[in-house]
């Protein structure tokens, strides 16, 4: 009897054992996953790299196919940015009247203009669940031009804390809960298009870069901590731009802050500001950030279609534009006073505002010098050596291709390849070490503009046009479309990558995307 008895004992826990042996080996991958989640901390996540260490990412993914979750969106050309458990946005929308049924997530409409909020938003990254959302005071109305919105820079966090910049208020930190820890009112500012550059952290500072026609552009390192002032750098020889700036770690020395500038790239010291060295040659206007392998960078930029090697316009010294055109003799050149048919004043009178700094409607002899400077300038994509003293122009070009590059999206160097979309859904992949193309083709179901980045994870390129159109490529010299996916709506944010999750901002929504 007593041996019975121990034999279902025996049984009886062997039963348990095989019952709880999933449970425990389940809690365990959870709890292993949660211990190694991966951060995207910033616009194209770690340093601005667009690629991620992820596995296991879909191939096929739309709004009815491998949706983790789905949460609706005001509308905002930022990107999102994860931390382990949260993902931040930033927003805009109208201002609702009093009694309107309207939802805030709801209202799509465009909102630019004067009657716009301003909001921070973080959901759960788990899922997309709203966490907590703010609203940030609008101080005065920026400048925007074309597709440009009220909420295009991303924000940047550190892994407990989020910090966002609009160009209607200036910088705000909030913490993981949502409660304001600091708010840095900045501006106004006067860039072409509005505000693009984002934010990012080095160590204890939030860098800035303010690239504007006038006042003088700036490049701001801020306390993450307390919001206060660390050093402010002073750039009058820039213009209007767009680029978010990299970090570059020399062997010897402090690290340095790589920013894309108006006809050249510029490195600054993170700790004082001071400019360290530059290479002259980028084009008139910069919006892409610069892939990096350590010891290179890989930068394109585009101006006018007129920047073309072999197709600039030929201008002349501001006297003899004055006795040109000036025709009430006031100093100044007003784009009533070009009346001429030639090449130089089609271009004045077709992209006046460009060139007008101060937008007075009036040229001046610095305005004039800019134009000049934009209309000899070229575009093109570049390879440029890290580091030096001073100017590197002479020896730090490694190679140019100057056939067409793209305005908005940034190349990709993922596994050796260099990759770069052009406007229509061309796509070219080059070799870095020779700038050679290895291979060229168009995306055939992805023909469109694109102003989202390429990004990469798991052996595979991510790519987003304007329509929504995804492409997923198998990642080589030789590429090849392994599908294109439809999300039916407008893209403009760049996606993020993390922990076998893609996550893609649409006009209306955020959507995470796992097999």
């Amino acid at each position: 009897m007593t041996n019975s008895r121990s034999k279902v004992l025996k049984l009886r826990n062997t039963i348990g054992a095989l019952l709880i042996a999933p449970l425990v080996a389940m809690l365990a991958m959870f709890a292993a996953r949660v211990a190694v989640a991966e951060d995207w901390p910033q616009f194209r996540g770690t340093n601005g790299s667009g690629v991620s260490v992820s596995t296991g990412l879909p191939e096929v993914f739309g709004p009815e196919k491998n949706v983790v979750w789905k949460t609706p969106l005001p509308p905002g050309h930022s990107s999102p940015v994860l931390t382990r458990d949260r993902v931040f946005v930033t927003a805009y929308v109208k201002e609702i009247a009093v009694g309107s049924q309207q939802s805030a997530a709801g209202n799509q409409g465009n909102a630019r203009g004067k009657n716009h909020k301003l909001l921070v938003i973080c959901l759960d990254r788990q899922t997309g669940k709203l966490l907590w959302q703010r609203e940030v005071p609008r101080t005065r109305e920026g400048r925007l031009q074309n597709v440009n919105d009220p909420a295009s820079p991303s924000p940047v966090t550190d892994g407990t804390n989020v910090y966002v910049f609009f160009q209607e208020f200036g910088l705000v930190s909030y913490d993981g809960g949502g409660r304001e820890r600091w708010r840095l009112p900045l501006g106004p500012f006067n860039m072409f298009y509005g505000f693009g550059a984002s934010p990012i952290l080095v160590d204890d500072k939030v860098i800035l870069p303010v690239d504007q026609d006038s006042p003088s552009s700036y490049l701001i390192a801020v306390d993450k901590t307390s919001g206060r002032v660390r050093w402010k750098v002073e750039r009058p020889a820039v213009i209007s731009g767009y680029s978010t700036p990299i970090i570059y770690q020399p062997r010897q020395g402090p690290k340095q802050i790589v920013v894309p500038e108006s006809f050249q790239l510029s490195a600054y010291s993170v700790a004082d500001g001071k400019r360290v060295w530059w290479v002259r040659g980028l084009a008139c206007e910069m919006k892409s950030i610069a892939s990096s392998d350590g010891e290179y960078v890989y930068i394109n930029g585009w101006g006018f279609p007129q920047n073309k090697p072999g197709e600039q316009i030929g201008t002349i010294p501001f006297e003899e534009a004055r006795a040109r055109y000036d025709q009430n003799h006031d100093r100044l050149i007003a784009k009533s006073e070009v009346t001429g048919a030639e090449k130089m004043d089609k271009m004045l009178k077709n992209a006046f505002e460009a060139f007008d700094m101060d937008r007075d409607e009036k040229l001046n002899a610095k305005d004039w010098e800019v134009f000049r400077g934009m209309m000899a300038s070229e575009n093109g994509l570049l390879a440029i050596r890290l580091g030096g003293q001073g100017d590197q122009t002479a020896t730090a070009i490694r190679w140019r291709y100057q056939r067409p590059v793209p305005q908005v999206p940034s190349t990709l160097l993922y596994k050796g390849v260099l990759y770069m979309i052009n406007d229509s859904g061309i796509l070219i992949s080059f070799d870095p070490a020779t700038g050679n193309v290895i291979k060229q083709g168009r995306l055939h179901g992805a023909i469109d503009k694109y102003f989202a980045s390429p990004v990469a994870a798991d052996g595979k390129v991510f790519l987003v046009g304007q329509g929504g159109q995804v492409s997923v490529l198998k990642a080589a010299g030789d590429w090849e479309v392994l599908a294109v996916n439809e999300l039916d709506d407008e893209v403009f944010a760049t996606p993020a990558i993390a922990d076998g999750r893609v996550y893609i901002r649409t006009r209306s929504a955020l959507y995470s995307f796992g097999k």
